[in-house]
């Protein structure tokens, strides 16, 4: 073998994955088929459980000192969730997705992983022993095991011929990274009575400080062939029919049109060959979801490719990827279809459509609605079937920050092992026989005993009894 794991394709997915591997100390190769990083920002927030998940490597308060990264509400369907501020430890921040690669990509470098660029993948097979994989270049690649982190139009995944069922796009918009004058609006969603609409949020500053913002544009007649190159003086219009001279153009940074294909592969698993973020799912980026379901995609796979590549995973564990995580990308997809509905993104104003909207819109202003809606876009409340989950509220879900006096609980988890809560040391003996995959914390007094995987999540609480099978089935035999 070349290498143990190959990763094809170099976004804040591969990114993510490889420093997962990297923790679990499992030899890794990046490629990426560009010559060199996109400094476009395409995806611009980060989610709540996205920044728990760095925060529980080491990586959140580096990656927020990398520039302004302003915090913001969310929203659902353009409807702000405002009763939501301050529920979670992190609140929805702006970072670009080129933030999140350029910090990745240099902490990986600065631990000797490089990411291989120029490496166009043009053939892939696979045995009961590994993966073979070929380049343009003619290099070819063995691996243990290879994930496909290329994008919506991923080569692994046409190689491989797997089902990516769905719907394809029947319109599109225009997101541009902007900046703008005047009555500067932000974090909103504005439509003007004829239908045309914009959305704004924050991207931080630029390398002089000044304000960046996301913008999309739709509405009336707005929707153009994808490949149609978008205009400044498209920009001009659009702002100009949402805010009429309230609002101007100061500079075009990027744009493009998007569509709201929505598409789901049937299996992320093919052997030894695993899809993940895009390569999986695409939907339309509203809600800042496409980036942190990718993300969470390889917080998932990372530790249990490790434990397979190690030779302590269970026989079930690398099939647990899919069971975890198509569901959660099934339910976005859902959402976002939902979401795109109501904000009526062509314009139509069908009356019917206006009066859903503005029902819903009054069903929000309800605290538990837009908690269930947070906990739906945030990633806090995702939960991953698993035994035990039975009169176990904690079972399943991301484990809680807690104090267990000279640490908290989520620093426990940056040697990317599990980690066993036992405060009231009742558990040393059997913990010890998983000592080499499992980490014991006594401290806590008050805290319940909880057994946490690597990835943040907690899959055993309470019942001692259930405490020996639960290490059994997610960390494999006994050493």
């Amino acid at each position: 073998m070349d290498t143990d794991v190959l990763i094809v394709g170099a976004g804040p997915t591969g990114l993510t994955l490889a420093n997962e591997l990297r923790v679990a100390g499992v030899p890794t190769l990046l490629v990426d088929k560009l010559p060199q990083r996109s400094t476009l920002s395409k995806a611009g927030g980060v989610q709540s459980r996205t920044q728990e998940a760095f925060d529980q490597r080491g990586l959140l308060e580096p990656l927020l000192a990398t520039g302004n990264h302003p915090t913001g509400t969310a929203h659902f369907a353009g409807i702000t969730l405002s009763l939501t501020q301050g529920r979670h430890r992190h609140p929805w921040r702006s970072i670009p997705q080129a933030v999140i690669e350029g910090f990745l990509e240099q902490h990986l470098a600065a631990q000797g992983i490089s990411v291989r660029r120029d490496h166009e993948l043009t053939g892939l097979s696979q045995d009961e022993d590994g993966v073979t994989a070929t380049f343009a270049s003619g290099r070819v690649v063995r691996s243990r095991y290879l994930v496909a982190a290329d994008g919506g139009r991923s080569t692994v995944r046409s190689l491989l011929g797997a089902e990516f069922p769905g719907r394809p796009g029947t319109m599109t918009t225009v997101a541009a990274d902007v900046r703008l004058s005047g009555d500067d609006p932000v974090m909103t969603h504005t439509r003007s009575e004829d239908g045309h609409w914009a959305s704004v949020f924050p991207l931080g500053t630029d390398p002089q400080g000044r304000p960046l913002r996301r913008l999309s544009l739709g509405g009336p007649g707005r929707s153009l062939p994808r490949e149609v190159p978008v205009t400044e003086a498209e920009i001009r219009d659009g702002l100009s029919a949402v805010f009429g001279s309230r609002v101007q153009l100061l500079e075009l940074r990027y744009a493009r049109r998007i569509t709201n294909a929505a598409r789901q592969a049937a299996q992320y698993r093919h052997g030894r060959v695993f899809l993940a973020g895009d390569a999986a799912h695409v939907h339309l980026p509203i809600g800042a979801q496409g980036m942190n379901t990718g993300i969470q995609d390889a917080l998932n796979l990372g530790w249990k490719l490790g434990a397979a590549v190690h030779g302590w995973a269970p026989d079930h564990l690398l099939d647990t990827y899919h069971a975890e995580r198509h569901p959660v990308a099934a339910a976005v997809l859902r959402n976002v279809q939902a979401q795109s509905l109501l904000m009526d993104q062509q314009g139509t104003r069908d009356p019917d459509l206006v009066a859903t909207k503005e029902l819903f819109a009054a069903l929000t202003q309800l605290r538990d609605v837009q908690y269930f809606l947070d906990d739906v876009l945030s990633g806090m409340g995702i939960r991953y079937p698993m035994p035990g989950t039975e009169g176990r509220p904690l079972v399943g879900l991301p484990a809680p920050d807690l104090d267990l006096g000279p640490v908290r609980s989520h620093e426990l988890l940056r040697r990317g092992r599990g980690v066993l809560l036992d405060p009231a040391d009742r558990f040393a003996k059997v913990a010890a026989l998983w000592h080499d995959r499992v980490d014991r914390a006594g401290q806590g007094a008050g805290t319940e005993p909880m057994l946490i995987r690597p990835d943040g999540y907690v899959c055993w609480a309470g019942n001692p009894d259930d405490l020996e099978p639960a290490l059994g089935h997610w960390f494999g035999e006994p050493h």
